[in-house]
C-alpha cells in the first residue's frame, strides 16, 4: 500500500518564514502549497484505487449456501424493518429461497454443447424442423422479478437432427438464468448455429415480463416479442 508524505520541505518552511511579508513571493508560496496538497490528494487517490482493487479481489470468491442464507435474511430484515429475531413464518425463508433458487436457476449448470451432442442422421430431410409453444419461466436480470411467455425455436438441418427435446431444453438452459429476453433468443439462435450447423435457424419469443406488471407502468396485457 502507498505511504501518504505528509512533511512539508523544509526549504519550504524557511521560505515561508523568510518571506511572509513579500506580497508577491507570498503568491509564489502559497502556489508550491497547493502543489504540495495536488500530490497528497494524488497519493490518496492511489490508495482508494487500491483498496478498491483490494475489495474487488476480495469479492471475487463465490458465497456459498450460508451465507447466500444470509443475505436473504438481510433482505428480509430490511423489508420487515425487523431488529429482533425473526417471527416464526419467516424463520426458515433464508433457507426456501435459496433452495428455490437452485431450481429457478440451474440453467447455469446445463451445457449446450453437451446438451445437443445427442444427434441422428437426417436422412436426407431438408425442410424446416419447428417446435412452437414452449412455454418457459425466466428471472429479469434488472430486478429480479419473472418473466414468462412461449418461445418457437426452428432450423433447418444440414447432415443432422436433434431430438425434439433437447430444443425445449435450449429454451430451459438459458431461461433458468437470470437474463434479459433478448439475450435468451439471440443465445438459442448462437448455439443452434454453432453446434448443429444447420442451413438456418430462427427463434421467436412472446412474454410477458413481471417488471411491467407489478412496478412501474403496472401493464397487465402487454406482451414483448423478440426475434
Amino acid at each position: 500500500m502507498p505511504k501518504i508524505s505528509l512533511d512539508i520541505p523544509s526549504e519550504l518552511l524557511d521560505d515561508i518564514k523568510t518571506h511572509v511579508g513579500d506580497k508577491k513571493k507570498f503568491i509564489s508560496v502559497a502556489d508550491a502549497v497547493r502543489t504540495a496538497c495536488r500530490k497528497m490528494l494524488d497519493q490518496l487517490d492511489s490508495i482508494d484505487e487500491f483498496r478498491g482493487r483490494r475489495w474487488n479481489k476480495m469479492k471475487k470468491d463465490v458465497p456459498d449456501k450460508k451465507e447466500a442464507q444470509e443475505a436473504v435474511e438481510t433482505l428480509v430484515r430490511y423489508i420487515e424493518k425487523i431488529e429482533g429475531p425473526l417471527r416464526e413464518g419467516l424463520l426458515d425463508t433464508p433457507k426456501r429461497v435459496i433452495d428455490a433458487y437452485e431450481e429457478i436457476y440451474q440453467g447455469y449448470s446445463i451445457d449446450a454443447d453437451s446438451l445437443l451432442d445427442a444427434t441422428f442422421n437426417a436422412e436426407g430431410y431438408d425442410g424446416i424442423v419447428l417446435l412452437r409453444d414452449i412455454e418457459f419461466h425466466s428471472t429479469c436480470e434488472h430486478h429480479m422479478l419473472p418473466f414468462t411467455g412461449s418461445a418457437h425455436v426452428a432450423y433447418i438441418p444440414v447432415e443432422k437432427i436433434v431430438g425434439i427435446s433437447k430444443l425445449a431444453r435450449l429454451v430451459e438452459l438459458h431461461a433458468l438464468r437470470l437474463q434479459n429476453q433478448e439475450r435468451i433468443t439471440k443465445s438459442i439462435a448462437d448455439d443452434l448455429e454453432r453446434v448443429l450447423h444447420p442451413l438456418g435457424c430462427a427463434v421467436i419469443i412472446e412474454a410477458k415480463h413481471g417488471c411491467m406488471q407489478c412496478r412501474g407502468v403496472k401493464k397487465q396485457n402487454a406482451i414483448m416479442t423478440t426475434s
